[in-house]
């Protein structure tokens, strides 16, 4: 057994490193998988060569496929500055990999037209949005300072690992108040089970990211950004069965030379130390 022991908040805590809980989706390719902003589904093929093809039950030697996804569309991802930049910033640049003092907790969303926040012009009152103040309320649940939050919103269950996210506001977003609130939260690393934190369709604004990075519109440098530090990692799977609270969080992600990737955000639940 491999543990780890912390201190903050004058607080010894526990955790067991060979207990990851994953929080992702696993992505089948041509499968049952989520889907956004009307991407190509995640396909797998096999690669073929002359007469040779990389598939066992087809004849060849060995398994070889050949996959094609996009990775802010197909599946649990994590993404950086670069998504809103001309710069080429790399997610592998911006993530070196170590575990992080998280919290998570669970919101529920508001209907657009029972809050005062400012919302997307484009919306309409009977869209769900994640208030700042049901975000102020879950933290105060769980008072303390991390540098990791994970998200999970109301109702959840498990049709959010195949759900097809269409039209202008297929899933609740965050209001610029929310967004405002995780910059004031401290936090440099978010995972949230939502598609996206902006609206689907809002006119190329992303106020939540560009808040979320502090990027402010119109520019689209990289070096604009007050917070280039920042990771987003969206279409997550927090299932019912895990609590809220405290747990160290690694951010796992694969090295490509891109402003997002396909990722594995796992989970050490964190407990009192004897």
């Amino acid at each position: 057994m491999t543990e780890v022991t912390l201190e903050y908040g004058g607080r010894r805590q526990t955790a067991q490193l060979d207990e990851p809980l994953s929080i992702a989706i696993p992505l089948q390719f041509d499968g049952a998988q989520p889907n956004h902003f009307g991407a190509p589904r995640a396909h797998a093929s096999a690669l073929k060569e002359g007469g040779w093809i990389g598939d066992v039950v087809a004849g060849g030697s060995v398994n070889c496929a050949q996959l094609t996804l996009v990775p802010h569309c197909n599946g649990t991802h994590t993404e950086c500055v670069g998504h809103l930049t001309e710069d080429q910033v790399s997610l592998h640049d911006v993530l070196r990999g170590g575990l992080h003092l998280a919290r998570l907790l669970t919101v529920t969303p508001t209907r657009a037209i029972d809050t005062t926040e400012s919302l997307d012009p484009a919306g309409g009152p009977a869209e769900w949005v994640i208030t700042g103040a049901a975000l102020t309320t879950a933290l105060a649940a769980w008072p303390g300072d991390s540098d990791a939050l994970v998200i999970r919103t109301l109702p959840n269950d498990a049709t959010k690992c195949h759900t097809t996210y269409a039209g202008a506001a297929p899933a609740p977003y965050l209001t610029a108040a929310a967004a405002t609130q995780l910059v004031r939260a401290g936090v440099r690393h978010l995972v949230t089970d939502l598609p996206s934190l902006d609206r689907a369709h809002d006119g190329g604004r992303l106020l939540a990211h560009r808040i979320f990075w502090g990027l402010d519109a119109p520019s689209r440098r990289a070096a604009d950004a007050r917070r280039p530090f920042g990771t987003v990692t969206e279409l997550a799977w927090i299932a019912p069965t895990v609590p809220d609270g405290w747990y160290l969080l690694d951010l796992q992600i694969p090295a490509f030379v891109s402003d997002a990737a396909p990722s594995r955000p796992l989970l050490y639940a964190l407990y009192p130390h004897d």
